[in-house]
């Protein structure tokens, strides 16, 4: 069960390990590419999504007036990106949430409780982010739409889980799209009705029996893409 946290926190880093923080970031967590692109975009107001952020992405959060950080990969103690996200959050007065959701099996339901009750307990303006951006990012960013601004789930799906920020359906990363598709399937598809179907209708581990990807879209997202 993963559950929302506020960071811990942290001393500021040595000049050395800033150091290794920042080859970690570039190198091993593929931040130079993130450095052209962000994968950065506006949910609805007051709600943007992308993907990792540097420090200077977070400068920018700041001078744009968010407030907390959603961070969906959660705390990593080791990870040179984190502990600079961790340390640039707590110099800007960011208030930092570490909530590591997954993006290629189904989420338990005390997760997804949570991840329905997060909106409802952090200070707007956000900014909401996994890896690249593209899956965990979309599941909430329809989540939020769907369950706080009653968007219809098969037009936030459509909006979010889409090609055009990178998610792949027909990869294991398909599993979200399949879990909200089977939620409509068994529900009359209201967000009044989306904690009703966890409770009593919801079954994990059939749906990740159930659900299969295509091995060649599996290829490309753990081997070319490197997804988390």
């Amino acid at each position: 069960m993963d559950l929302p946290t506020l960071a811990k926190p942290c001393r500021e880093l040595t000049g050395r390990e800033r150091l290794r923080a920042y080859v970690d970031l570039w190198l091993v967590d593929h931040g130079f590419i993130r450095d052209i692109y962000c994968n950065r975009h506006l949910v609805s107001e007051g709600v943007w999504r992308s993907a990792q952020p540097a420090p200077h992405h977070l400068r920018w959060a700041k001078r744009h007036g968010i407030r907390t950080i959603l961070n969906l990969r959660g705390c990593r103690e080791n990870d040179g990106t984190y502990l600079l996200e961790r340390e640039e959050c707590q110099r800007l007065g960011l208030t930092l949430i570490d909530f590591p959701i997954r993006s290629r099996s189904p989420l338990d339901p005390a997760t997804l409780r949570a991840a329905a009750q997060v909106f409802d307990e952090i200070e707007y303006p956000v900014l909401l982010h996994c890896k690249s951006g593209a899956d965990r990012a979309g599941f909430m960013s329809t989540l939020y739409l769907f369950l706080r601004q009653g968007v219809p789930l098969r037009v936030a799906m459509k909006k979010h889980l889409s090609l055009a920020y990178g998610h792949l359906k027909h990869a294991k990363t398909g599993v979200i799209d399949f879990f909200f598709n089977r939620f409509l399937a068994e529900s009359d598809g209201s967000p009044k009705a989306f904690l009703v179907w966890l409770d009593n209708r919801y079954d994990r581990d059939a749906l990740e029996a159930q659900f299969k990807e295509n091995w060649l879209a599996g290829l490309l997202i753990n081997f070319v893409l490197r997804r988390e």
